[in-house]
C-alpha cells in the first residue's frame, strides 16, 4: 500500500500528501469528540493570536521558567496525540495547490479503480482521518474520507490513493 497521496490535475501546484506527518499538525481535528461536539468554525489568525496572547500572559505572571503546570500539559498533549483519533480538512491541502479557477470537481481516485466525485465547495468540508486510537491506517488507510457531517462516518471511503482536480 502507497502511503503518498498526490493531488494533481487542475492545481496550479502538484503536491504529495504524507500523512504520517500530520500528527504534528496543529490543524489537526479530534474526531473524538469532532461529531459529537458543536463545532465552531475556527478562525485561524483569530486562534492564533489568542495562542500567543495566554504565552504572553503566562510569561508575565509566571516568569520564563517553565512551571509545573507546563510540563503536565505537555505530558498530556503528547498521551492525546499517541492515543487519539485524528483527521484534518482536505481544503487546507487543495488551497496549499492552488486550484485552478476553471475546477469544477474534486475526485477521490482509490486502489480498486473506484473515483467518487464531489464539487469545489463539498471538497471543502471533506475530511481525513489518518489515525485511530493513535495507529496510522495501514490495512485500508493510508486515509478515510469522512464528511464533516459524519453522515459516512460508518461506511468512509478507504484505499484512497490520489486526490485529483478537473
Amino acid at each position: 500500500m502507497e502511503t503518498i497521496i498526490p493531488i494533481k490535475g487542475n492545481v496550479k501546484f502538484k503536491i504529495t500528501l504524507d500523512p504520517g506527518v500530520w500528527i504534528f499538525d496543529d490543524r489537526r481535528i479530534d474526531l473524538k469528540t469532532f461529531f459529537t461536539e458543536q463545532q465552531l468554525e475556527k478562525n485561524e489568525l483569530d486562534e492564533y493570536t489568542k495562542n500567543m496572547s495566554a504565552h504572553w500572559s503566562r510569561e508575565i505572571m509566571e516568569g520564563a521558567t517553565y512551571p509545573p503546570t507546563l510540563k503536565t500539559e505537555k505530558k498530556y498533549e503528547k498521551t492525546k496525540i499517541l492515543t487519539g483519533t485524528f483527521g484534518i480538512y482536505l481544503k487546507h491541502f487543495l488551497k496549499n495547490a492552488e486550484v485552478n479557477e476553471n475546477a469544477k470537481s474534486v475526485i477521490i481516485e482509490t486502489e480498486n479503480g473506484e473515483e467518487h466525485t464531489f464539487t469545489l465547495e463539498q471538497a471543502d468540508s471533506l475530511i481525513f482521518k489518518y489515525s485511530q486510537d493513535g495507529k496510522p491506517l495501514l490495512e485500508d488507510g493510508p486515509v478515510y474520507v469522512l464528511f464533516a457531517d459524519g453522515s459516512n462516518l460508518e461506511n468512509p471511503i478507504k484505499h484512497v490513493q490520489a486526490v485529483r482536480v478537473d
